[in-house]
């Protein structure tokens, strides 16, 4: 029985139309033959091979949000489907696409240079070249702004210089997307983050070294980096022109952030029907776990909180393609959906006993994969206070 199709407790199948539902079956389909065989293999092993992302854009997983001739243009909510099928697989794979596409394809599109688009979004859309985004440093993550990154002007090009970290698709990319602060623009005596530039690196450059980040128990089935930047040359074309300031890596954020609020549905739907398929089975003292009230009323919770989760992702859908959606309704998204897919992750796992944490079932690689959801592109602590702040008015950021 196929529960992630039939997991649909407040029947929103209904109000998608048929493209919608034409994105998320051929998402489904692909998932199912190209992803679901392999993944807890790639986890265990730590690594997801190249391949993949050539596979996803051949299936127009990558960046098929965007318009023509970059994307497909599909709606808002035919972008969340398709990334709660990918993330129905693994978070790490969700992530593979999402960084393709919402932090690196996405800025090139609205940002970019004509140049710039045309050389570098055909290839990413076919997954040809992988790209990053480098915000994230050692010493800076929740607060971008204090970035220590810079990038100097030396005659026409630009000399970066700094460190980046927990770069997703890093170790395999072609491009990586640096956010850094300008010296000596010519343009003004900006500083702080009114300074903030972002350029996209070839890699491999000269001084710029890429290395993979050992001892990950999480997002295993992904390549997480950390690229070093020694005095990295790139020309003056590499600069995109059409931002500056932190509206530029939180304008990008903002759009990977609303496709993880709809992706954490499918790890959300894959637990419920783990840990439905497994108590159906199982007996214990003469009867199906599923058969006594305990495993039920937990059941019934992640049942419920699934409905909760994918209405909320739906209505965020809805006011993106009306042009409506406010960041702070992408922070509560994210933050709701994320929280009720770990503990969907950890009520999951409970349920399938001591056979919930190997890997032939699904729970506990959700449950470790969320962990990192929970933490990346915002915390839930920040979202937290970001709501915090639309409530009251006030500031406890600083």
């Amino acid at each position: 029985m196929d529960m992630f199709r039939i997991a649909d407790p407040l029947g929103l199948d209904a109000d998608l139309t048929t493209a919608e539902r034409e994105v998320r079956d051929a998402a489904a389909a692909w998932v199912d033959a190209t992803l679901l065989p392999h993944v807890a293999g790639w986890f265990e092993a730590g690594t997801v091979p190249r391949e993949v992302a050539a596979s996803m854009g051949a299936a127009g997983l990558l960046g098929g949000a965007l318009p023509a001739p970059w994307g497909r243009g599909w709606s808002p909510v035919s972008y969340g489907l398709a990334m709660a099928e990918l993330e129905r697989a693994d978070s790490g794979l969700r992530s593979l696409a999402s960084v393709q596409g919402a932090l690196v394809m996405w800025p090139i599109a609205t940002y970019g240079s004509a140049e710039q688009q045309q050389r570098w979004l055909p290839r990413l859309a076919q997954g040809e070249a992988v790209g990053c985004f480098g915000l994230t440093e050692p010493e800076s993550g929740s607060d971008p702004g204090s970035m220590r990154t810079v990038a100097q002007r030396d005659g026409d090009d630009w000399v970066l210089h700094g460190t980046k970290r927990w770069l997703t698709n890093g170790p395999m990319a072609d491009v990586a997307l640096v956010w850094a602060r300008v010296e000596g623009d010519g343009e003004g005596a900006e500083t702080g983050p009114a300074s903030i530039r972002g350029f996209l690196v070839e890699l491999p450059s000269a001084g710029a070294r890429m290395e993979s980040i050992p001892g990950r128990m999480s997002l295993r089935a992904s390549l997480s980096g950390q690229l070093q930047l020694d005095g990295v040359r790139v020309p003056a074309g590499a600069m995109l022109p059409g931002v500056r300031g932190l509206k530029g890596p939180l304008s990008c954020l903002n759009q990977a952030r609303y496709g993880i609020a709809f992706g954490v549905t499918g790890a959300h739907a894959a637990c419920l029907q783990s840990a439905r398929d497994y108590t159906l089975a199982r007996s214990q003292f003469g009867r199906p776990l599923a058969s006594r009230q305990l495993v039920q009323a937990r059941l019934a919770e992640l049942y419920a909180s699934l409905g909760q989760a994918q209405l909320l992702a739906m209505r965020l859908g809805r006011l993106k393609e009306a042009g409506k959606l406010t960041p702070v309704q992408v922070s509560l998204g994210k933050r709701n959906n994320v929280a009720s897919a770990l503990e969907a992750a950890r009520t999951a796992r409970e349920l399938l006993g001591g056979n919930g944490i190997l890997l032939e079932h699904a729970p506990v690689r959700h449950l470790l994969n969320l962990e990192t959801v929970r933490t990346y592109e915002g915390t839930h602590d920040v979202h937290t206070l970001v709501l915090g702040r639309h409530v009251t008015g006030l500031d406890a950021f600083s």
